[in-house]
């Protein structure tokens, strides 16, 4: 269990209990109400905000879910918990709610003043990077090589713009015949660029099916599929792909990295209000 450390505004750290006398029903109201949460904070004056940047635009979805969950907690809880740790723990209930693992959310985050578009055009990994691109990318976050391979099996759920992968069903050699015709058919070469194609074969659930597409040659994004193109990282997607525990395991322990990320903690941010705008 962690503890919590309140020294000074850049000492603080996260806690698994952090609201346990100040919000006791936190975890219960957020399971059943369905970072710094930068991303939720709509464009101002002041910033243009991150929703609309290249890899999130038309694609990120489920802000207002987020916005509900709020609601409910600050009828509880008024002025406690933070839009950030709702992000957290709903990022988790939402994975075990499609029947994947389930990781302890140390809690304590504070939100943001401020949001970059350009940060996250520039941070957020492309889907038209090479392998090499994808390691570097993540490694300057300091993730390993694995943790990224373990972090994009994410992609297990959700869906894509025809926009991110008309080159890879188009253009490609290392994908499969039959899996290309069929994303032409809701992708032409022209228009349809927010026409969306399931990440993997069974985007509903959280299982390893990503990992077999990619053996495959069945991964939708150019970025995918560099994951097994005859490259360092083939034997762990393989692994994966007849070893769901294993990915299981490991994803839960990138999702706690993950979630550790240099936040916000102590007196340094705020406790927002409302979830698409600072106090």
């Amino acid at each position: 269990m962690f503890v919590l450390l309140v020294v000074g505004v850049g000492n603080a750290q996260l806690s698994s209990n952090f609201y346990s006398t100040t919000c006791p029903n936190l975890l219960s109201i957020i399971r059943t109400a369905g970072c710094d949460a930068s991303v939720l904070l709509d464009d101002t004056s002041n910033f243009t905000g991150e929703q609309n940047a290249g890899p999130n635009a038309n694609s990120l979805r489920g802000l207002n879910v987020i916005d509900n969950i709020k609601t409910q907690v600050e009828s509880a809880c008024s002025g406690v918990v933070s839009c950030a740790d709702i992000l957290a723990v709903a990022a988790r209930d939402g994975v075990v709610a499609l029947n994947g693992p389930s990781w302890a959310v140390a809690l304590g985050r504070r939100d943001s003043t401020t949001a970059s578009q350009n940060a996250a055009n520039q941070q957020i990994p492309a889907p038209t990077l090479n392998l090499n691109g994808l390691i570097t990318s993540f490694s300057n976050k300091g993730f390993t090589a694995r943790e990224m391979v373990t972090l994009s099996g994410a992609h297990t759920i959700g869906q894509a713009r025809c926009t991110t992968f008309r080159a890879r069903i188009y253009n490609e050699a290392n994908i499969n015949a039959a899996f290309a015709t069929s994303r032409r058919a809701n992708c032409p070469r022209t228009g349809g660029d927010n026409n969306l194609a399931p990440l993997d074969s069974s985007p509903r659930a959280f299982n390893n099916d990503y990992f077999r597409d990619l053996v495959n040659q069945r991964g939708l994004l150019h970025s995918d599929q560099q994951l097994f193109n005859n490259g360092s990282t083939d034997a762990q997607v393989t692994a994966y792909s007849t070893n769901s525990a294993s990915f299981f395991n490991d994803f839960a322990s990138a999702m706690v990295k993950m979630s550790n990320l240099s936040p916000l903690t102590g007196t340094n941010g705020q406790i927002r209000r409302n979830c698409g705008r600072t106090n």
